[in-house]
């Protein structure tokens, strides 16, 4: 008989009952996983979504100069609150994500700090913690985002002040003819979003990654589905590669739609078909849900198609959901164009009137889809 009859395995180390096994992300304590994860769970509540409200004092000053009104702190603030402290909210809301300047703001209601009035209606608060885009060069126009190098100390004082999440967003743009997105342009914004991931789960705020593939162009919807698998598959497998603890993290992606300029017209059925055929092929069933971004939708389009989609979803796992900005707050700041002021009573109303359609989608109650579908004038 060979050496091999007489080899002796090593002796093995008997577990303890309470003893657990740790896989992935070793630089993370189990409770720093189970914290992550738990938030991951908060977030992805069924019949819940996300009130994306981390515009910056420019974007916000846009919205409201379209409509008369003067960007002061003071305004946003008010405006803010008002999307706060509405009655009900946490009916339809398990997060929100704030700007940073919000996050150090408080309410003239009681004078606490906003995450403090969103954790006492038990809604999970959240960051924005990326900084400007900047092109890159050699992509004909594919842009990349700012703000890692100082993210670390960002993510620790953000955390301090209230948050327990944040959200990264990488833009990108389809333009058939000049050959865009390109390959070096998608695996920079994916390995930007990993690091990002991984630099935020060590300093305790669980990340919500978003690759935003834009609406325009007139591409149809199978080289959206293309390009919005090639993405992903880079986005997680980056995640994967650096160590991202993925039960503690959660997506918010477009939905995928044709250009909006695609002259082939589609039904809301075969978008919701789409969408659930990319999260198939790369999705890791590790991470709980993805919140929808709106992306130029109206409110009516991005409901009826996140309302196909889960009635679509059947036994995939995941919760799909909202994270809208626009396609809810636009509708409120139209409110103000008579008068130049923040209508807050009205604007409350409405806001509600609207996540309570938002949240109907993300259960796939919402029967009336035709705003769904996709055609051109």
């Amino acid at each position: 008989m060979g050496d091999d009859a007489n080899h002796v395995p090593p002796r093995q180390t008997k577990r303890t009952r309470n003893s657990l096994l740790s896989f992935g992300a070793p630089h993370l304590s189990q409770v720093a996983k189970e914290d992550l994860e738990q938030t991951a769970v908060l977030l992805c509540a069924p019949g819940k979504g996300i009130s994306a409200c981390d515009e910056s004092a420019g974007t916000v000053g846009k919205r409201f100069e379209a409509v008369g009104i003067s960007n002061t702190e003071e305004n946003r603030r008010k405006y803010r609150q008002m999307l706060f402290e509405t009655d009900g909210i946490d009916q339809f809301l398990s997060g929100v994500i704030l700007d940073p300047e919000t996050l150090y703001q408080k309410s003239s209601t009681d004078g606490r700090l906003f995450p403090e009035v969103l954790k006492s209606k038990g809604i999970v608060p959240g960051v924005k913690p990326h900084l400007k885009v900047y092109e890159l060069p050699g992509t004909n126009g594919d842009t990349i985002m700012q703000g890692l190098d100082s993210l670390a100390l960002r993510a620790r004082e953000y955390k301090k002040a209230g948050a327990k999440f944040a959200k990264w967003r990488s833009p990108i743009v389809i333009d058939v003819n000049s050959g865009r997105p390109t390959s070096i342009a998608i695996r920079a914004n994916m390995q930007d979003l990993a690091r990002y991931a991984l630099i935020c789960q060590s300093e305790g705020l669980m990340p919500i990654v978003e690759p935003d593939i834009s609406l325009s162009g007139d591409h149809d919807l199978e080289i959206a589905v293309k390009v919005n698998i090639a993405v992903q598959s880079e986005l997680f497998k980056a995640m994967t590669d650096m160590g991202v603890y993925m039960s503690g993290a959660t997506l918010k992606s477009n939905i995928v739609n044709p250009g909006k300029d695609c002259l082939q017209s589609y039904t809301v059925q075969e978008i919701a078909d789409a969408n659930l055929f990319v999260l198939r092929q790369s999705f890791p069933v590790a991470m709980k849900g993805n919140n929808y971004l709106s992306g130029g939708q109206s409110l009516r389009q991005a409901a009826a198609r996140l309302s196909a989609i889960n009635q679509v979803k059947k036994t995939d796992p995941w919760n799909l959901s909202f994270s809208w900005s626009a396609a809810i707050q636009l509708p409120l700041l139209d409110l103000c164009k008579e008068s130049g002021e923040l209508e807050i009573e009205q604007m409350s109303k409405l806001y509600k009137e609207e996540l309570q359609i938002a949240s109907r989608a993300s259960l796939g109650k919402l029967n009336d889809l035709k705003d769904g579908d996709h055609y051109r004038n």
